[in-house]
């Protein structure tokens, strides 16, 4: 049986203010990008710090939510799927992978700051909010 799973779960903090954008179809898209701290203990036994650069992508009222409340620094929850796009520029073929967003959660307190004892807000798309975008639908043409 051929099996296969397309999930991930990311945990970082914005590295630029979201961009809000909306397809001719009126279909709201957010893309932003997040951090992610790894550390880790090298061979010397010396503690490494390596940092990781996602970038993300929002649709629908999810998208709209993200580009209303969050800003750079914010940290924040993603659960979704990895998409790559290829496309050829200059003769190159080039490839980019990103994350397709089905959830993003903020963490923190109003503009980021972690309130005590506080559950995490979600600004998750109201599943009444239609189907998600098709593969001819993920790459909206600004």
């Amino acid at each position: 049986m051929s099996m296969s799973l397309n999930k991930v779960f990311l945990m970082g903090n914005l590295t630029r203010d979201p961009e809000l954008k909306y397809t001719p179809q009126g279909t709201a898209v957010c893309d932003f990008a997040i951090a992610i701290n790894e550390k880790f203990k090298a061979k010397d036994g010396s503690w490494q710090e390596k940092v990781h650069f996602i970038d993300i992508q929002a649709w629908a009222r999810q998208a709209e939510t993200c580009g209303e409340y969050l800003k750079k620094g914010r940290p924040v929850f993603v659960e979704g799927r990895l998409q790559q796009d290829r496309w050829e520029q200059d003769g190159q073929k080039r490839n980019k992978i990103r994350v397709n967003a089905l959830r993003v959660m903020f963490l923190g307190g109003p503009g980021g700051a972690p309130p005590a004892g506080a559950a995490p807000e979600a600004a998750e798309a109201p599943s009444e909010a239609g189907p998600e975008p098709g593969p001819g639908d993920q790459e909206p043409p600004f």
